[in-house]
């Protein structure tokens, strides 16, 4: 039954939505977590290398391309030794991907000399932006996570199964999986689950209905009890999913962005993240625009709040700034803005140095989603924390 319900200022308040994630051992997921890995090399041993790392994936065969500067640590042996182990940690031994007998072809090279005048700080000028772009960040109190549901559940559900394949409990399921949960909202708000889709990939002589007893756990234990009472359940349905990775289907570095930010519920710049050091604002300013929205929706200014930042290819500071809370601001939103560009400085070096991102934090990011994770003690997922909740409830005398 289609639900249909509108609402003058905000819009349709009862309806369906959807968002789909992939696991660890998807093709570009892979990919993702390669680039990731040979950035966090680049950057444990030296915190202002430069890295843009694309990554291919294929039968038996994974191309490695893209930029590096500060980074002697990556020759030849060490890039093929990363990537080796990386695909040995998400779980590949198949014949046709597997860790030992992958070929591997290194097309890394030097960060163009362009490129570098424009991002590097000078003695007349702050480091630039680099490259020019836009980018959002977004929150919202539909989960404790301050994410939406439908990308929350549907990343959980499958990092479930991926902790029960790597432990042992789930030995029948192989690292390719792919989720996509649809939820009912009323009155704006998520109350249960229409449809949950979940493919995974599986050895040869498993039965489907185990597939499915494992799969249905795994829901059940990820969304609130009861709302998957009268839920569509689709596990593997074509029936079959034993040849997967890229095996199955070539990967790319930065085809899930989606997946990586809100699943559908907010605008995306288009940049990818993975593979890019925090030097691109595609990356490092996502995180600090997650990071604002976050806390103005913590602080409770807005129950919504997106965010959008441009920049321009070797400017410091942003082109431009703004808040939507999307009509659901207790405060007005132009002061919002205001005090948010006074608690941070949005420039590469000012995001970097607030966030603390020249660091070896970014290979775990690159699969189950890049928001709504733990704030952890190495810094990773730093732009999670909720340490200026306190500061803009003092401007609003909360």
């Amino acid at each position: 039954m289609l639900l249909y319900e509108k609402d003058r200022r905000v819009g349709r308040r009862s309806y369906i939505f959807t968002s789909e994630s992939v696991s660890e051992g998807h093709p570009d997921k892979l990919c993702d977590q390669i680039s990731d890995t040979l950035l966090d090399a680049a950057l444990a041993h030296n915190p202002q290398a430069r890295c843009a790392a694309e990554v291919l994936a294929t039968t038996n065969h994974v191309t490695v391309a893209g930029e590096i500067r500060g980074a002697e640590v990556l020759t030849k042996e060490r890039v093929e030794e990363l990537v080796r182990e990386k695909v040995r940690e998400i779980g590949y031994d198949q014949e046709g991907f597997h860790w030992k007998n992958l070929k591997i072809v290194n097309l890394l090279h030097e960060q163009s000399a362009d490129i570098a005048m424009g991002v590097d700080a000078g003695d007349n000028k702050d480091e630039g932006a680099g490259d020019q772009g836009i980018m959002f960040g977004f929150a919202c109190d539909e989960t404790e996570q301050f994410m939406p549901a439908p990308i929350c559940y549907a990343n959980n559900i499958l990092l479930n199964l991926a902790k029960g394949r790597h432990s042992g409990a789930y030995p029948e399921l192989g690292p390719d999986a792919k989720s996509q949960v649809s939820l009912v909202y009323a009155n704006g708000k998520p109350v249960r689950a229409d449809a949950i889709v979940v493919s995974t990939q599986h050895k040869e002589d498993v039965s489907q209905e185990r597939i499915k007893e494992i799969v249905q756990k795994e829901v059940l234990a990820v969304l609130p009890e009861g709302w998957c009472k009268d839920a569509k359940f689709y596990v593997n349905p074509t029936g079959k999913f034993v040849i997967g990775g890229p095996d199955g289907d070539a990967g790319l570095t930065g085809r899930k962005i989606i997946v990586d930010t809100y699943g559908g519920s907010s605008p995306h710049g288009g940049g990818a993240f993975s593979g890019k050091d925090p030097t691109k604002v595609d990356r490092s300013a996502a995180y600090a625009a997650r990071y604002l929205a976050k806390n103005v929706v913590a602080a409770k200014l807005a129950s919504r709040c997106t965010i959008q930042i441009s920049y321009a290819i070797g400017v410091s500071h942003p082109t431009s700034f703004y808040v939507n809370t999307n009509g659901t601001a207790r405060v007005d939103e132009q002061k919002i803005e205001t005090i948010l560009l006074e608690l941070m400085d949005l420039s590469p070096r000012g995001i970097r140095e607030h966030l603390g991102l020249n660091k070896p934090i970014y290979a775990k990011t690159a699969a189950y989603g890049h928001f709504g994770r733990e704030a952890g003690a190495d810094g990773s997922f730093s732009w999670e924390k909720l340490d200026l909740v306190d500061k803009l409830k003092e401007h609003f005398m909360w």
